[in-house]
């Protein structure tokens, strides 16, 4: 029967769901039988080492006792009975062992190799045994565990454990005849020395283990199970559209895992390439995700697999006239540093030899400096050498891919993407078989080359597909303002931007090749097509385009419900309409799943405060950590002016009057008296913090009487007045206090929103705002004895498509640019 190996780490055996989780993959059906390779579970090795550490120092019975409660009540929450009763007391006898070797230790005043490796790997012991008990609970496999340390013998070398294939293969065999299971859980990390003693792999041996443990069983495959859905093509952290990589080759991946990037260890990797055994990377918390499949032959495809980047680099010259033409220099300085330890990274020489350059480790490089100027003092005295330069905060970018190799163009593509990114090299190194093209930066340029060099690779051409719907004040403001920035948008942000259709309540401009910014008004005059939204996304989806965005300008409640189906079919999404955000939470929910299925995005910024980066902040601060208890402020730019004016010399119903006279109300004011447009930045607001808010939710105050709600707008205004003397009334009164009026919308972590008149204090922050400004005070762990005030100009045409062009530049930034844009972004 043939055989696959499934290895789990910590991470993946970290509680109880947990080891649930990994007994429902490993016990799926599968004609081959499976053994799985386990790590300790979480922080259980760290605890482990940290009691062998102080034994010789501090008694080990109460931290063996904690250790011993959280392991007992992990087997409580997975077996029972007399299972539970067994691996209990074999976990009272492992702990017996620690605590006499323990007790060793502290008479002997020194920890021997032996007993490290012997009390670290009981951690894979425990994960071992209780994962066979729940595979077998659960009744869908049988399952039995082995203990590597019956089979595996290895000895130590200069590059790491050698495995005595023969003798390990013979026991292995002799293990499994007694074991007719389809399910072997085998520990992780630890083996036998050939005399018999225990050892271990090293730190992270568990991948080791399931190499070497498919190498033995002649496997079909190895899958390394882990908390990510493969190998990306660059760091998610930096490069947030940084994809999965289906396939590599063993090559390709060992430069990419020498380079920093998670890949299993090339050290790790050598017994599949030698049996040529394919490794999938694959995710234990996303199981049906096909991951990254590692083997000898490449899929064909050209161009880069992968950008890496390692940081806190040193870059060391040695350069002198007296290096030309002599023999063995290169000889001498890399033998300086091995005798000293030192790895080298980076070579680079160039053909006048005048100079050779290695890129090291920034922790080591003072040493590499003594050592290299030790091994040429002779010629450093004598002025043959000019001396060794040190650069320190440098980084390493690195592009690898088999089918780089032949391909003309590859490294122009690198740096001329580098240097269009401002990104200045220092250092190129690239071996023969083109596989690696490496750079040496300045460290501050990391990554801003990491986004440059995998934009120019991964994800060309960024060409983006912009509808614009709703041409109005507000849309036809981003317009403009998109005119006016499209040359360093282009140049910054290597984006060709098309807007591609137009489109208005009766007709709409659409253009295969883009409509010309500067002229937008005249296609929107001349467009004689009428408007149909289905044709309008037809048509802005172009399948030879590789993005493309909506951006919803309008205030239409059927375009809103529209987003879930275009965001599923990949298109990105902006909105200044605020229906989506605050829909009904199944509905809101809905449209994000849809979202997350298309791998669209979704922005709406300029919902809540205009062009203040209020939703940013707030997206900010958790992603951080922080957490947010309160969120407060003047959202409404036309009830900050009315409030702001309104002083008591005149009536209010003049003041609302005299505002719509000016605009700065809507056509009828009662859609902003109703304080309902604060309830739905309310909503936006709360679920940006996370919280699960409707509409209904919010406590509203409305400043439109009842009995006035039927009238039309000019009808509405002129009966207004018989509204004055009460709020006359709450107005003196709060003067009378030394207070002012000001309209709130409040939400707090526990799901209390309301919007409403408040009496504040003069001192109060929302009491001394500009007109229309728009002000938001942030309480949280972080900002809690002074909170957080985002303040600015609320309402308005042009600052509203400020924060849509905003949310675009930052679209432009996920798809692969560089955006730096004095500080827009």
């Amino acid at each position: 029967m043939s055989w696959i190996v499934h290895k789990f780490g910590g991470t993946s055996l970290a509680g109880p769901e947990e080891f649930r989780r990994v007994a429902r993959i490993v016990a799926a059906p599968d004609t081959r039988r499976r053994a799985v390779v386990v790590s300790a579970p979480a922080g259980v090795t760290d605890r482990l080492l940290a009691l062998l550490d102080l034994a010789a120092e501090t008694p080990l019975p109460t931290r063996l006792a904690a250790l011993r409660t959280d392991l007992v009540a992990l087997i409580d929450a997975l077996v029972d009975g007399e299972v539970r009763d067994r691996l209990v007391a074999e976990l009272d006898g492992d702990l017996e062992t620690i605590r006499a070797i323990g007790a060793s230790t502290a008479l002997l005043r020194a920890v021997p190799a032996e007993a490290w490796a012997l009390v670290s790997g009981f951690g894979e012991f425990w994960s071992a045994r209780l994962l066979a008990a729940v595979v077998s609970k659960g009744g869908e496999a049988s399952a039995d565990w082995l203990d590597a340390r019956r089979f595996l013998v290895v000895g130590s070398a200069e590059l790491g454990p050698v495995v005595d294939w023969a003798t390990s293969r013979e026991r292995l065999q002799a293990q499994l005849a007694d074991s007719p299971a389809e399910v072997v859980v085998v520990t992780g990390y630890v083996a036998r020395t050939a005399a018999g003693s225990p050892t271990t792999l090293g730190r992270n041996g568990s991948d080791h283990s399931a190499s070497i443990m498919g190498a033995l069983l002649g496997a079909d495959e190895v899958v390394i199970w882990t908390d990510v859905d493969g190998v990306l093509s660059g760091d998610p952290r930096i490069e947030t559209e940084a994809a999965v990589v289906p396939r590599l080759t063993y090559d390709e991946a060992m430069e990419l895992a020498y380079f920093g990037a998670r890949v299993i260890h090339p050290a790790t990797m050598a017994p599949l390439v030698s049996a040529g055994i394919p490794l999938s990377i694959r995710n234990t918390f996303a199981p049906e995700r096909p991951g990254t499949r590692i083997e000898a032959e490449s899929d064909g495809s050209h161009g880069a697999k992968g950008i890496t980047v390692i940081d806190r680099m040193a870059l060391i010259n040695l350069q002198g006239a007296g290096l030309i033409g002599v023999p063995g220099t290169a000889a001498r300085l890399f033998e300086a540093l091995r005798q000293a330890g030192i790895s080298v990274v980076v070579i680079s020489q160039g053909s006048s030899e005048h100079s050779i350059c290695v890129a090291v480790r920034s922790t080591v490089a003072d040493q590499a400096r003594t050592v290299i100027e030790d091994a040429f003092a002779r010629e450093l005295e004598r002025g043959q050498i000019q001396g060794v330069e040190v650069q320190d905060d440098c980084a390493i970018v690195a592009v690898v891919g088999d089918g780089m190799r032949g391909t003309p163009g590859v490294a122009a593509r690198l740096f001329g993407a580098l240097g269009r990114a401002g990104v200045n090299v220092r250092a190129i190194a690239q071996g023969a078989s083109e596989r690696n093209i490496s750079a040496v930066i300045d460290g501050a340029d990391s990554a801003r080359a990491l986004r440059a060099a995998h934009s120019a690779f991964y994800l060309s051409p960024r060409t983006i597909s912009v509808g614009l719907i709703g041409p109005g004040q507000v849309g036809g403001q981003f317009l403009d303002q998109l005119a006016e920035g499209l040359e360093w948008i282009s140049a910054d942000n290597h984006v060709d931007v098309r807007l591609r259709g137009i489109a208005r309540s009766r007709r709409m401009a659409l253009s295969e090749s883009g409509i010309d910014l500067v002229r937008w008004r005249d296609a929107v005059a001349a467009a004689d097509e009428p408007s149909d939204l289905d044709a309008f996304i037809d048509h802005i989806r172009a399948d030879h385009l590789p993005h493309t965005v909506v951006i919803d300008c309008s205030a239409s409640p059927d375009t809103a419900e529209r987003y879930g189906d275009w965001m599923a079919e990949g298109i990105h999404v902006i909105a200044a309409n605020k229906v989506a955000g605050s829909a009904s939470i199944e509905r809101f929910r809905e449209m994000h799943r849809r979202r997350r299925k298309g791998g669209a995005r979704f922005l709406q910024e300029s919902t809540v405060g205009a062009g203040l980066p209020i939703l940013t902040t707030l997206r900010d601060l958790r992603t951080t950590g922080d957490r947010i208890s309160k969120v407060e402020g003047i959202l409404s730019g036309t009830l900050a002016y009315l409030f702001n004016v309104y002083d008591g010399s005149r009536p209010f119903s003049a003041v609302v009057a005299e505002a719509r006279a000016k605009g700065f109300t809507e056509p009828d004011p009662r859609d902003d008296l109703s304080g309902m447009d604060v309830a739905r930045k309310l909503v936006i607001v709360a679920r940006e913090m996370g919280l699960d808010l409707e509409l209904a939710d919010v406590e509203v105050e409305s400043l439109v009487p009842p009995q006035l709600e039927g009238l039309d707008a000019d009808a509405f205004v002129a009966a207004f007045a018989e509204c004055d003397a009460a709020m006359e009334e709450r107005r003196a009164t709060a003067a009378a206090e030394g207070r002012v009026l000001r309209y709130v919308g409040s939400v707090t972590t526990d799901g209390r929103a309301a919007a409403r008149i408040e009496a504040l204090s003069s001192d109060h922050p929302f009491a001394s705002i500009d007109l229309t400004d728009n002000v938001i005070r942030i309480a949280s762990a972080r900002y809690s004895e002074n909170a957080l005030i985002v303040r600015g100009p609320g309402a308005g045409p042009a600052v509203t498509a400020g924060g849509v062009f905003a949310d675009f530049l930052r679209l432009c930034t996920g798809l692969g640019a560089d955006t730096d844009p004095g500080g827009l972004d």
